[in-house]
């Protein structure tokens, strides 16, 4: 197996868009809005497009963070000037038992798309590890494996 560069993924979440559920079944749940991100690598350059994109976390007892995240990417406009929408979603886990941002967060990435150009998306599996990097900011770096 072999790691890929893929790129790097920054996400700003929405101060005013964090909904505290409460504990559950699962563990405390919280529902992070996206409200912006960026990925930047070699083959895809994107934005998050839309409102649509959150992280559906669980936190349980022993401070163990499972990350649900969907998100819509539109990629920078291509040579013939059209740009292609990618679904991505991401699952992990971050241990926040020391607080969070202590510790990386770590990632598998699936992509979904129907643009020529970026139909390769479909076949791969990334992974990533991610910090925090400000309250509210996260930075991946995203390999996909080979």
């Amino acid at each position: 197996m072999e790691l890929i560069p893929l790129g790097t993924f920054t996400v700003e979440l929405a101060r005013k868009g964090i909904f505290d559920i409460g504990d559950g079944p699962a563990g405390k749940r919280i529902i992070f809005e996206v409200e912006s991100g960026r990925f930047e690598g070699e083959r895809l350059k994107a934005n998050i497009k839309g409102s649509a994109g959150a992280d559906w976390s669980v936190t349980d007892a022993n401070g163990t963070m499972t990350l649900d995240v969907r998100c819509t990417l539109e990629t920078d406009a291509s040579d013939s000037g059209d740009s292609a929408l990618i679904y991505m979603t991401y699952s992990g886990r971050a241990d926040f038992s020391d607080g969070p941002g202590t510790k990386p967060i770590y990632t598998a990435i699936m992509f979904e798309t129907t643009h020529d150009d970026y139909r390769w998306l479909n076949n791969i599996v990334a992974v990533s590890k991610g910090t925090a990097t400000g309250p509210l900011s996260l930075t991946y770096t995203i390999h996909h494996l080979s």
